[in-house]
């Protein structure tokens, strides 16, 4: 009946078709902003050696201009490395003034209108504004919380952010003199101070991880911890040769509990990201059988070829966890009803499980059981490297926060809001979180801004959101017993399985023994501040 009535039930016929007609009008809009981007083709002009820094394989993959100048189109996969690697601090500065100013002529206007359409929908329906809509049922329940909540992180991190920012500058001061430090200048100082100050090869650590020894170790964990046994189905039908077919079951009881696909391998045509998808959602049927979940997990990973494993880059490994995550969640959601089931849950709760399940990645102990150099894996990784992986998962992690926290307040507050110039309000906020930096000449961010747009209007706080509980999980109750199978059980049973039948606050609240806190988040980075 909820949904129902957000959509307009209860309304008059009039006022359901007014509805009707701002949603289509809303979906031209968001629609007509990402095409603008996606064919916005703008590029910068740049010398050999304004480029100074970036590797001659990235230098060859950009176009040529007539003078045999390099062609940089303001696409991310493009401006990113040459902000990390550019030795030219007037060259990251342009880049940097251009990126954010993309489609700002036609995109501005687009934004704006689809926020005043927005608040008019959300008031037909009821309430005050667009963002109590998009909230209101999430664990954050008003964007009062959500302002709160991202307030109190920045607050609390604005002292240890500060300090990297001081690390940051005095190193560009030693590289480039005096000129002033700028936003332009983030990335491309943490990449230094990061290379500096750890000794991490990622190019030579991905020799440690052959998929087939993290996936063992990955199903060692999940039983181990959680009780949940994988059995692979050796003559399963399936509609390529790759795919792996497996039945999960209760370690202890043997009870079946659904299955799993892991279609891992690339191939021509394929999907070349890693997800999650939910193929059949548990539930009872009206005479109390059950219908067990059936998942599916999708990468793109080199196969074995001539004897060599395929091998994982670190972040591979990682996002493989995170996935790995929904799959566990689907598949031990014991909710009666399919609408509650698999992960058909809070959106602000959805990815706290996934995100517990990457914090794995960076314990000592777990990395040692999924690794082992490919030519020998009785070799697992080195102590020291563990040491600098969870040192490194935290580097100037307050600094790097500051820009998801200034979008994140600036999505909240223009969707709480009537006629807020959008220009004004980034320039007020980015000096707020961006300790004091300026915003670059002729920026707007709001024109090239896509979450805002689609997908996640009011809602952009909700990565960070399930970052900082999954913190206070993982350092509440996993921290010091890593493979404890009856701290796993209870995480199965009060957080998993209740799916969105349950507040996921209670749930949390009822595994924790108390409500979510932002505290262990905050003491993450603190402490690796301080080591």
């Amino acid at each position: 009946v909820r949904d129902f009535e957000r959509n307009g039930l209860g309304l008059t016929l009039a006022r359901r078709e007014e509805v009707q007609n701002l949603r289509t009008q809303m979906d031209k809009l968001s629609m007509e902003y990402i095409k603008n981007l996606n064919d916005d083709c703008t590029f910068l002009v740049f010398t050999k050696t304004d480029l100074d820094g970036l590797p001659s394989e990235f230098l060859q993959s950009l176009g040529r201009a007539d003078d045999g100048s390099f062609k940089v189109q303001l696409r991310s996969n493009i401006v990113s490395p040459i902000f990390e690697h550019c030795k030219v601090g007037r060259t990251r500065r342009k880049l940097a003034s251009e990126y954010g100013q993309r489609c700002k002529e036609v995109n501005m206007p687009v934004l704006e209108t689809l926020v005043q359409l927005r608040h008019k929908l959300a008031r037909l329906l009821g309430y005050k504004n667009y963002a109590d809509y998009a909230v209101e049922f999430r664990m954050a329940k008003t964007s009062t919380r959500v302002i709160d909540f991202l307030e109190e992180i920045s607050v609390s991190l604005a002292d240890f952010a500060s300090r990297e920012l001081t690390v940051l500058k005095d190193l560009k001061n030693k590289e480039e003199g005096d000129s002033p430090f700028g936003v332009e200048d983030l990335l491309y100082y943490i990449k230094r101070a990061e290379e500096k100050e750890f000794d991490i090869d990622f190019g030579s650590l991905k020799q440690y991880f052959p998929l087939n020894l993290v996936l063992d170790g990955f199903f060692k964990i999940i039983q181990d911890t959680l009780g949940l046994r994988f059995d692979e189905i050796s003559d399963a039908v399936v509609w390529h040769s790759d795919v792996q077919m497996y039945s999960v079951s209760d370690s202890s009881s043997s009870e079946s509990l659904g299955y799993a696909y892991f279609d891992l391998y690339s191939r021509e045509g394929k999907y070349g990201q890693s997800c999650f998808m939910s193929l059949q959602n548990g539930s009872l049927s009206s005479s109390g059988a059950r219908q067990v979940p059936v998942a599916l997990l999708i990468s793109s990973f080199h196969k074995e070829v001539g004897g060599q494993p395929g091998l994982l880059r670190f972040s591979e490994v990682v996002n493989l966890f995170h996935e790995f995550g929904h799959v566990v969640h689907h598949l031990c959601n014991r909710s009666s009803f399919v609408r509650f089931s698999g992960l058909r849950v809070d959106p602000d709760f959805m990815e706290i499980p996934s995100q517990v399940f990457e914090s794995w990645c960076f314990e000592s102990s777990i990395l040692k059981l999924m690794s082992g150099f490919h030519q020998d894996i009785t070799r697992t990784i080195r102590d020291d490297i563990c040491t600098s992986l969870k040192k490194w998962q935290h580097s100037f992690a307050a600094l790097k926060l500051r820009q998801e926290i200034l979008y994140s307040l600036f999505d909240q507050v223009v969707h709480s809001d009537d006629n807020v110039d959008f220009l004004e309000l980034f320039k007020y906020l980015h000096s707020k979180i961006m300790l004091g930096l300026p915003i670059l000449d002729g920026m707007n961010p709001a024109s090239c801004f896509p979450h805002s747009a689609i997908g996640y209007q009011a809602t952009c706080y909700g990565r960070l959101w399930s970052k900082v509980f999954a913190a206070d999980v993982f350092a509440s109750k996993f921290h010091d017993g890593l493979l404890n199978k009856c701290i796993g059980l209870q995480f199965r049973s009060k957080v998993l399985a209740p799916g969105g039948a349950k507040n996921p606050t209670e749930s949390l609240s009822d595994f924790l023994g108390r409500e979510p806190s932002i505290q262990a988040f905050v003491d993450n980075i603190v402490s690796s501040n301080s080591s």
